[in-house]
């Protein structure tokens, strides 16, 4: 029981972190920039600040999509709380993803309920879609989710090798002939 409470204090600790900013930064956004406007830019225009509503999925994909969206995050939300307990100890890889995941669906999901089924997004960099730190939280938690699997991949496949080569030195005899059975 203590290992779970401890476990769910780690994920809603860094998941509040994250939905702290995410609210802060958009609370910023809407109180100082007008909509549409661009409130700071750097490096000619390519990166920007500015306000922008997305009534559809992370980087304005599937535009007015709300309510699908609205209720994905919950269903998303409930299974990944489910699931973290679940996430052996030193998988600190996948635990920091979930965290990362909740958080970037409950920091939309909030805008969702409080302002009209949409979400204010305000990173412009380019010509790629304009996002916020929830998007941002989401993404980069599912690159850690797959760099964590790799290299948990990785570690069992040295594993393996190592034990088959000690399996295969066992088997032979110090002169370098098998040993007879």
């Amino acid at each position: 029981m203590k290992a779970s409470l401890k476990y769910y204090l780690t994920l809603f600790g860094v998941a509040g972190v994250i939905i702290a900013l995410d609210q802060w930064t958009k609370y910023l956004v809407r109180t100082q920039i007008p909509f549409g406007g661009v409130g700071w830019q750097a490096f000619n225009g390519f990166t920007r600040i500015v306000h922008w509503r997305n009534t559809g999925a992370a980087f304005g994909m599937f535009q007015e999509g709300s309510a699908v969206f609205t209720v994905l995050a919950v269903v998303v939300s409930a299974v990944i709380i489910w699931f973290y307990s679940q996430v052996e100890e030193e998988d600190w890889f996948l635990r920091l993803a979930l965290a990362m995941q909740l958080a970037g669906a409950l920091g939309n999901l909030i805008d969702r309920l409080l302002h009209n089924g949409h979400v204010t997004d305000f990173i412009s960099v380019g010509n790629f879609a304009v996002f916020n730190v929830a998007d941002a939280s989401i993404t980069v938690g599912t690159g850690i989710m797959l760099l964590g699997i790799w290299i948990l991949e990785r570690r069992e496949k040295q594993a393996q090798q190592a034990s088959d080569a000690e399996e295969s030195s066992k088997s032979e005899s110090p002169s370098g002939t098998e040993a007879s059975v």
